[in-house]
């Protein structure tokens, strides 16, 4: 499946506008528009892949800053639902002195206004070469619904299925809930992405070893574990590699998840779904190398790298 096959890659989710602190002090903070699915689908974008969004934004200031940067992003807001009762939800972003980000405080005033199941586009599917999603509103049943149906369309278009677990504890009633949601997604999906907390915490293991032979038994096809400056862990069809990443020195750590997932998927857009380790180490060091960028500046969207700077990496 490439590009000439299908138009762009498809993100599904919630908008969020970020609040980051400027320092480790998380006295004062900058608004960004933000979000896994924001950042990924813009991240795509930036390098040089189509990408589409589906998510939901009102009338109020916040979504209009919202669709602005996406449409200066490039992205494609064709099956995007507007209500102009909804309103955008932002989080507080506190950074450690690691130059690790904390997911503190979430601000949601339509919590219920989630795009609909019935809202859905069939087009939206057929013309994607990949559908990504993560579990960032899965804690809502309407979003829950959604994202079950969403998945069900892919599957019926041939659309490669990737899933970035994206954990946000707090947003949970329970960590079993949270869990067992999440997992009843795997059986379904060809790309899953989690760090080693995420895979520790859905397998209840304490060592990789341990927990990728857990997720194992889901059948993914591909299973991508990242550990930070240490790279990536890759499972293909049950075989496990390492795929190294270059050190840097972080300065914020916020959207390496989010620009490895862009590059990731980009591969996959023009290449296909990686069916040998040949295809997946090459794949994963790209997301690695996205990543390692992201986490030498600033911010979350605002790290993302553009083509400009990763042309010299592509094949």
């Amino acid at each position: 499946m490439t590009k000439e096959d299908k138009d762009y890659i498809l993100v599904y989710g919630d908008a969020f506008i970020d609040y980051i602190a400027d320092n480790v002090t998380n006295t004062s903070f900058t608004k960004y528009m933000g979000g896994a699915t924001v950042n990924v689908a813009a991240g795509i974008s930036r390098i040089g892949a189509p990408s589409a969004l589906i998510t939901i934004t009102g009338d109020d200031e916040g979504s209009q800053f919202v669709r602005d940067g996406l449409a200066q992003e490039g992205v494609n807001l064709d099956y995007a639902v507007f209500d102009p009762a909804k309103r955008v939800s932002g989080v507080y972003v506190h950074l450690t002195e690691e130059c690790e980000r904390i997911f503190k405080d979430y601000v949601d005033e339509t919590p219920d206004l989630q795009v609909e199941a019935s809202q859905l586009n069939e087009a939206a599917f057929k013309h994607a070469s990949a559908l990504t999603v993560c579990s960032g509103t899965m804690f809502h049943p309407t979003a829950l619904e959604t994202t079950r149906a969403a998945v069900e369309m892919a599957n019926e278009k041939g659309t490669i299925i990737a899933m970035d677990a994206n954990i946000r504890p707090l947003r949970w009633s329970s960590e079993q809930i949270c869990r067992e949601t999440i997992t009843s997604f795997f059986e379904h999906v060809d790309i899953l992405k989690v760090t080693d907390e995420e895979l520790f915490f859905l397998t209840e293991t304490t060592t990789l070893e341990e927990g990728i032979e857990q997720l194992n038994s889901y059948l993914v096809p591909i299973i991508l574990v990242t550990v930070g400056e240490n790279g990536t862990y890759a499972v293909l069809n049950g075989e496990v590699i390492h795929v190294p990443t270059e050190k840097v020195v972080p300065v914020d750590t916020t959207g390496a998840g989010d620009a490895f997932m862009a590059g990731v998927l980009r591969d996959v857009h023009y290449n296909g779904l990686p069916t040998t380790e040949e295809e997946l180490a090459r794949c994963v060091n790209f997301g690695n190398k996205l990543g390692a960028l992201a986490a030498t500046k600033a911010g979350a969207l605002t790290a993302l790298p553009y083509y400009d700077d990763i042309k010299h990496l592509l094949k």
